[in-house]
């Protein structure tokens, strides 16, 4: 290498002084400036990944070019000065031993302290320059391809090595590029719930559900006709009676009894409505041929128009011959003559509070045919045609969700169709009635009331007595157990009669009717009835007692076979009238 003349001036030599004193500050500044930053708490913080990128790719170039030519790193090239650190590089001064210096005077980064074992006290801010840390990953993460062979004793004395991935977990994850201390960021989806809704899981198919199990295996099925269910019962079978015209005189008989019934329920969200049809016919096939045939239907409709304001409405209707304990006796009569009786009723309730009030009107009017007598002849029952018609006024306060005691009022008109009978009594009679009840409604097990008051009838012929007397009437369902149904029923009625001086008779019935599922396909029932007829005006009464056991065994959903028994007697201080008559049945049923 050739060497420069220098200048001997003395501007020359002034001039080379300042510029050497100036190189020399700024190797110191230089020198002391990383230790300086690492003092520095607003220079402390996590180093971006752009930052250790941009480093790695600079320093991947350096030694790109250091392990391409090896002369070249070792010496500066020529006409360059030794003192000049600008055109020396950190990487090329830290390998050249012969230079009798250290790293940290040959570099302008100075030799990186050893890596603690111990992790970060705390987490640096992020956002600001390189600090050791930064070095120390830089170091750890591209060891094995940026740094030349040359220079790995200077990198083993200057900082202790992270261990391997492999050597900290066996594995290698995302974590293994992360330095101890230093916690990376969840990606965006990472905290979000992706539970699947049970509702979204993929349906089984129809043929792998267990299917529930049915309560109810031999109940009907029904046919749907509009919004409304329908059912239908025929029963057919063999009766045999030991009165079959309830007289004193018993006549025993053997006859076809054939039942149908029809029923249909609606399926509305709101409102309800029910009704029923049926028809009986017995044809005698052994004994006397008694007419002995019923029909009749019952429907009832009720609208809620408000939660708390409703409607209901009811027509009944009942064709079949007069019962043979009628007050009324014909003389000489063969055959009981037949009764029909349309009932009507509508109403409105409302509830304010805890009180309840109603009112309701109510028709019933009774026609009778014509009796056959023995000589031929016929008897006119026209004169007993009569019109009921009543309203009633109802308030109740509830003083529990299933105990609510109320008050009632009724007035009404009894009209018969001829203003005299035949003997010219007017049987035409004003109606009056006061009750006193309690409501019950506890659900399913225990539902309807009980009523205890006073009636009167007093009729437009004063030569007629009037009718005066004490009330008791009652519709209660209870279900003590699952599968049993007990109903307790109670009525008081006045009856009419065209008998002579008589007014008619008072009519106190009650009954007690048990029904039981004694199995799936087997149900049971027991009904127990008395009755206690008064006759006004006189010291007469009547007694009847009745009892009644069926069954029906179902041997599948649409067919089974039925069966009852049943004994009924009536006892009476009136000559003629005592009776007693038992009777059996047993038939096979359809139902759909």
């Amino acid at each position: 290498m050739s060497k420069v003349r220098g200048d001997t001036s003395p501007y020359m030599r002034r001039l080379k002084l300042r510029i050497s004193g100036a190189a020399m500050a700024a190797l110191t500044l230089a020198t002391a400036f990383p230790a300086l930053a690492q003092d520095r708490d607003l220079l402390r913080g996590e180093v971006p990944e752009s930052a250790i990128n941009d480093e790695l790719l600079r320093r991947q170039g350096i030694s790109d070019q250091s392990t391409g030519s090896t002369t070249r790193a070792a010496a500066p090239a020529p006409g360059s000065s030794t003192t000049d650190p600008s055109e020396t590089s950190d990487d090329a001064a830290a390998g050249d031993s012969a230079q009798g210096t250290s790293e940290a005077q040959q570099s302008l980064f100075p030799a990186e302290p050893k890596a603690s074992s111990e992790p970060f006290d705390e987490a640096p801010p992020a956002g600001h320059g390189p600090a050791t840390s930064a070095s120390q990953q830089r170091s750890k993460t591209a060891k094995n391809r940026i740094v030349p062979t040359k220079l790995k004793p200077a990198k083993k004395e200057a900082s202790k090595e992270l261990p391997e991935p492999s050597e900290r977990s066996g594995k290698t994850s995302q974590d293994d590029a992360t330095p101890k201390g230093i916690k990376p960021v969840g990606t965006v989806d990472s905290e979000t719930d992706l539970t699947v809704d049970q509702r979204a899981q993929r349906a089984q198919p129809i043929e792998g559900l267990e299917r529930p199990e049915d309560e109810t295996p031999y109940a009907p099925l029904g046919l749907r006709l509009g919004s409304f269910n329908l059912y239908s019962t025929l029963e057919q079978g063999m009766r045999w009676t030991s009165n079959v015209n309830s007289s004193p005189k018993a006549q025993s008989a053997l006859q076809s009894e054939t039942t149908l019934r029809m029923r249909a329920e609606s399926d509305w969200s709101r409102h309800s409505a029910a009704m029923e049809a049926y028809g009986v016919l017995r044809e005698a096939l052994d004994g006397p041929n008694i007419d002995d045939n019923e029909a009749g239907f019952n429907s009832e409709l009720r609208l809620d128009i408000t939660d708390e304001f409703r409607a209901l409405a009811s027509l009944n209707f009942q064709m079949r011959p007069e019962d043979a304990s009628s007050p009324v006796i014909i003389e000489d009569a063969v055959s009981r003559p037949l009764r029909q009786t349309l009932a009507g009723s509508a109403g409105l309730e409302k509830d304010v509070g805890k009180f309840r009030f109603g009112v309701s009107g109510e028709l019933v009017d009774n026609r009778y045919g014509d009796a056959d007598l023995a000589n031929g002849m016929t008897l006119s029952q026209k004169d007993r045609d009569s019109l009921l018609a009543t309203a009633t006024l109802r308030a109740g306060y509830e003083i529990s969700p299933s105990l609510t005691p109320f008050v009632a009022i009724e007035m009404g008109r009894r009209e018969y169709e001829l203003e005299a009978d035949a003997a010219g009594y007017r049987r035409s009679s004003d109606r009056t009635a006061a009750r006193l009840g309690m409501q019950i409604d506890t659900g399913e097990k225990l539902r309807g009331e009980i009523a205890i008051g006073w009636l009167r009838e007093k009729p437009d012929d004063p030569r007629l007595d009037e009718i005066s007397t004490p009330t008791i009437d009652a519709t209660v369902n209870w279900s003590p157990q699952r599968g049993t149904d007990v109903t307790l029923l109670g009525a008081t009625s006045i009856e009419t009669t065209n008998a002579p001086d008589q007014s008619g008779s008072v009519l106190y019935s009650g009954g007690v009717r048990i029904d039981r599922q004694i199995r799936a396909n087997l149900t049971g029932n027991v009904l127990l009835g008395a009755a206690w007829r008064d006759y006004v005006g006189t010291n007469g009464h009547d007694l009847t007692l009745s009892a009644e056991a069926g069954f029906t065994w179902w041997m599948n959903r649409n067919v089974g076979i039925s069966g009852r028994a049943r004994h009924e007697q009536v006892e009476s201080n009136l000559p003629g009238r005592d009776t007693k008559t038992d009777s059996v049945f047993l038939g096979v049923k359809l139902q759909r």
